[in-house]
């Protein structure tokens, strides 16, 4: 195999929760996520011709592609591909391909960013190892890879992910009047995530929620032209109601307390000492939003909050988008009996905590 010499280079990215700001980002509304310590690897050695030989164990899967310009896609997400070229018109270029191997222990498919976590990975592997190596600043990788998953491929996602990811820890987000991004010092205790094991209804959710309340946006925009989501009041979605459908109505609604809630959590992430049990109160009064309101919650991941508030958790929420996925509550007491009460109601849990951004591995911190 035609290998080049070097020690292998290892990236690892976390996962993320969405704490506050549901359906908020693709609105420009606010946003509190935390990286979570379950991560994504990718592991890799220069070879000396341009092949680029991808394993990747976890799903039984992988590709080979040669290095071109561009790379044409095989794929209706070709997240690998679009990668390169991404860096390829950023200026960067690459004299030999890799072989790498990708693992990681994120759940798929579940709200959790597992994707956008492999392709900040993968960008961040591959500018420390192409012909001028970069290490990237958190800002800049969250960009690159929001470009190579959401914009190459013309998406509707928004850019929480990526920089949730990139940063780690818990950070406050704004993307209006442009992104911002706050690390907040909070120390948090211990979580526990629960896939439910249902597929999400992401593009169902997305059309229902997103749509009816951009439409409604703009319907009042044709009436009142400085009607802003970023500064509305619920009085003013009143004085407006007529011009919308009761389900309008409801979602912008929601969005306001969301955005409401978000303010109110900041606020309280930021203040000590920390109130641990108004924190979680405050999850579970976003999680009866987004079961209620935008009824993006399902019956088995309302038994399983149910279950894990009533094993000692202090407070939870459904994340990601909805229709499925992952729940998530806030346990600093006995994690674990919460765990446990969670998988009676048949899901899969996993204790996690707050955890670093994207990072080169080092012997030490390789798991």
């Amino acid at each position: 195999m035609p290998r080049a010499s070097g020690s292998p280079l290892r990236v690892s990215t976390p996962g993320r929760v969405c704490l506050f700001g549901e359906h908020q980002d693709y609105l420009l509304l606010p946003v509190i996520p935390c990286a979570i310590s379950r991560r994504i690897a990718v592991e890799g050695t220069p070879r000396t011709d341009h092949e680029v030989h991808l394993d990747l164990p976890d799903i039984g899967s992988g590709d080979s592609f040669t290095l071109g310009v561009p790379l044409a896609y095989g794929a209706e997400r070709d997240y690998f591909r679009s990668s390169i070229n991404v860096l390829l018109r950023k200026g960067y270029a690459f004299r030999h391909g890799y072989d790498c191997i990708v693992r990681g222990n994120i759940p798929i498919n579940s709200g959790t960013s597992s994707s956008s976590a492999l392709i900040v990975s993968w960008i961040n592997f591959l500018a420390r190892s192409s012909d001028t190596p970069v290490e990237l600043a958190p800002f800049e990788l969250a960009r690159l890879a929001h470009e190579a998953e959401v914009v190459e491929f013309g998406e509707p996602g928004g850019m929480m992910d990526h920089f949730s990811t990139s940063f780690g820890g818990v950070v406050f987000l704004e993307f209006f009047p442009e992104i911002s991004v706050r690390p907040l010092e909070v120390q948090l205790s211990t979580f526990v995530l629960g896939d439910s094991g249902e597929p999400k209804d992401t593009k169902g959710i997305l059309a229902r929620v997103k749509n009816g309340v951009l439409h409604a946006v703009e319907r009042l925009r044709g009436i009142d032209d400085r009607f802003s989501l970023q500064t509305a009041g619920h009085e003013r979605i009143d004085r407006l109601a007529r011009h919308l459908s009761v389900e309008e109505c409801g979602l912008l609604h929601g969005t306001l307390r969301n955005r409401d809630l978000t303010r109110e959590a900041l606020s309280l992430l930021e203040s000590a000492p920390f109130d641990h049990r108004g924190f979680g109160r405050l999850l579970s009064e976003h999680q009866e939003v987004l079961r209620e309101v935008l009824r993006i919650s399902t019956p088995k991941i309302d038994r399983m909050l149910t279950a894990a508030l009533a094993a000692g958790a202090y407070g939870g929420k459904i994340n990601g988008s909805g229709g499925g996925g992952c729940m998530f509550v806030y346990a600093p007491e006995e994690p674990e009996r919460v765990a446990a009460a969670i998988e009676r109601e048949g899901g899969k849990a996993y204790v996690v905590t707050a955890d670093a951004g994207s990072r080169l591995e080092s012997a030490e911190t390789r798991t």
